[in-house]
């Protein structure tokens, strides 16, 4: 076998786990709200819009697809998760069962990933700030957040959110249960009165007239933007270390918020393209576009609100989670060690800042729609390959000790495998050709220093 198949033994890793293990606090409800907190907000507020303009009103079915292809892959996170609690996630599942080479250029995707996902919520952020701004009777220069490419100097509300959420990044960050619960009611509170509000005025002609007015193709390319909304499901699987009773909590919760979500995300939409004509929305803020449109003025001014708050915590998850796992990499010798360097907070200040201010360039000068559909491939990819590994997992190591067992196993993993590769049918050539250039990126850092610096001989 080639040296750079070389991998961390289940021992090490269990051991390296075992000695980091943390109180179990977390009950099934308390994954719930955390895990519709990760996945309500960004997508929600942002993409529905984008997806019915794309689909039409049949974009429910879009939300399915992705839901489904997510639920399934959710799963396989649940058991990899309950059976090896580190903080590596894909990453170190991989480095694991396959080899260094593939968790390295799948760690490296996701860092990528990472930062597409919070610069386009950084983009969405943007526009509710600026309908925020609108309401309160300050009219931000549209120049200031166009594009270059449209006439602007680019989004500068993007850029100066992501490098203030950078900064709070560097200084250290804490959660709570009761913030985080406290949080998903807000967010929850305000999806509820957008569809409460926007039903009274729901013209059914609108879904009856041209119900896919893009046919099945729309649907796909629909289904394939919306993915980035369930983006988050990953961190109920990701908590198993903190959960009490996790063999039973971690699947009822997975598949609660999963429904939870997908009910609230059909519903949304339904109300969006029952309001006003499909091909009218597509903007970063449809929600408080389309009530505006109904003359709901205050309550626009509500979920911009909301919005705002909402999306500040998603950009903040999102960049964290980068964070995270380029330290991790860079811990294992495989990026450079000034990235494993911490401040006087405990914080990787380096690797914060370098994400943060790329993150901030593209959420300041790329388009939203791009950045979803860059973030969506790297993290297609990396969900498909869990599953994959899922399956390698319980072939070569089935008597490990495991808190949760993926049902109807090969079967479950590997139609979650097929549903994401159709997923990857729709994106277009530029986002490939965007995405294997970043993995040549990684190849190129990988065999000229990683190999060489591997802790992993």
């Amino acid at each position: 076998m080639m040296s750079i198949l070389r991998k961390k033994s289940v021992e090490s890793i269990l051991a390296e786990a075992k000695s980091k293990t943390l109180a179990p606090t977390m009950r099934t409800m308390d994954l719930i709200l955390f895990g519709i907190g990760a996945i309500i907000g960004s997508g929600i507020l942002v993409l529905t819009g984008k997806a019915s303009a794309e689909a039409g009103p049949a974009v429910i079915f879009s939300f399915l697809i992705a839901g489904v292809a997510c639920c399934l892959a959710a799963l396989c996170y649940a058991e990899l998760a309950s059976t090896i609690p580190s903080s590596g996630s894909t990453y170190t599942y991989l480095y694991v069962s396959i080899g260094e080479i593939v968790a390295y250029i799948i760690g490296w995707v996701l860092i990528g990933g990472y930062v597409l996902s919070a610069a386009t919520v950084s983009n969405g952020w943007s526009s509710y700030f600026s309908r925020l701004l609108a309401g309160l009777g300050v009219e931000l220069p549209k120049v200031y957040y166009t594009l270059p490419s449209d006439g602007g100097y680019g989004n500068i509300p993007a850029i100066v959110i992501v490098l203030l959420i950078t900064f709070l990044l560097s200084r250290g960050t804490s959660s709570s249960k009761l913030v985080n619960n406290l949080m998903v009611a807000a967010k929850v509170g305000i999806v509820i009165l957008f569809i409460v509000v926007g039903s009274l005025y729901v013209e059914p002609t609108h879904w009856t007239n041209d119900f896919a007015p893009t046919g099945f193709s729309g649907v796909m390319l629909a289904a394939t933007t919306v993915f980035f909304a369930y983006l988050g499901f990953d961190a109920i699987s990701t908590s198993a270390e903190e959960t009490i009773n996790p063999e039973k909590a971690l699947p009822k919760a997975i598949i609660v918020t999963m429904i939870v979500c997908t009910a609230f995300y059909i519903l949304v939409c339904l109300v969006l393209t029952g309001v006003v004509e499909y091909n009218r929305l597509g903007s970063g803020d449809a929600l408080v576009f389309v009530l505006e449109e109904v003359g709901q003025n205050k309550v626009a001014g509500i979920v911009s609100l909301g919005a705002v708050i909402g999306l500040m915590a998603g950009i903040l998850s999102f960049m964290y989670a980068g964070i995270r796992i380029a330290y991790t990499i860079a811990r294992d010798g495989l990026l450079p060690k000034v990235f494993t360097k911490v401040n006087d907070n405990k914080v990787p200040s380096t690797v914060t800042w370098s994400l943060g201010c790329l993150t901030a360039v593209l959420a300041g000068f790329l388009p939203l729609g791009k950045l979803a559909e860059l973030a969506n491939v790297a993290s297609i990819i990396a969900f498909a390959l869990v599953s994959y590994t899922t399956i390698v997992f319980y072939k070569k190591f089935p008597h490990v000790k495991r808190g949760f067992r993926v049902p109807g196993m090969p079967v479950v993993p590997i139609i979650s495998i097929v549903l994401f590769a159709a997923l990857l049918y729709s994106v277009t050539l530029t986002s490939w050709i965007i995405f294997f250039v970043w993995v040549i990126v990684g190849l190129i850092v990988y065999f000229t220093y990683s190999y060489k610096h591997s802790k992993i001989e």
